[in-house]
């Protein structure tokens, strides 16, 4: 498996406090905050703190910890944003873009979290 991790990323620089970020939540794990272009009224990207290119270099080499506390993280965010079905909120929508097919734009793991409006088909329907 071959994902070399660029130290520069916009998101490791927020890590390291180089960026300022509308946070949401820390965790010893993670860091959630705002997008700076939100496509929906919630717009909540959250990442790990490790240095990890996408799900499945994460998956594979994180440590339990991590993987749990991320996911944990994960569902807390969606918990703070009241946009879990079960809890009140009408839903919303997990995206991880992976690499040059799935439109990755930064290369640091990350999870985007929509909600808070009725967000249509993701993709369409090929006839």
């Amino acid at each position: 498996m071959n994902n070399p991790y660029d130290t520069e990323n916009i998101f490791a620089k927020i890590l390291r406090g180089e960026i300022p970020n509308d946070t949401v939540l820390e965790t010893e794990h993670a860091l959630a905050f705002r997008d700076i272009q939100p496509q929906a009224p919630q717009h909540v990207l959250v990442i790990p703190k490790g240095p990890y290119v996408n799900y499945d270099h994460f998956a594979h080499t994180a440590s339990d910890a991590e993987i749990v506390g991320y996911t944990r993280a994960i569902g807390k965010v969606c918990e703070m944003l009241g946009v879990q079905p079960g809890a009140g909120g009408d839903g919303y929508r997990m995206i991880a873009n992976t690499g040059s097919d799935g439109v990755q734009e930064v290369p640091h793991l990350h999870i985007h979290i929509l909600g808070g409006r009725r967000l249509g088909r993701m993709l369409q329907s090929k006839t």
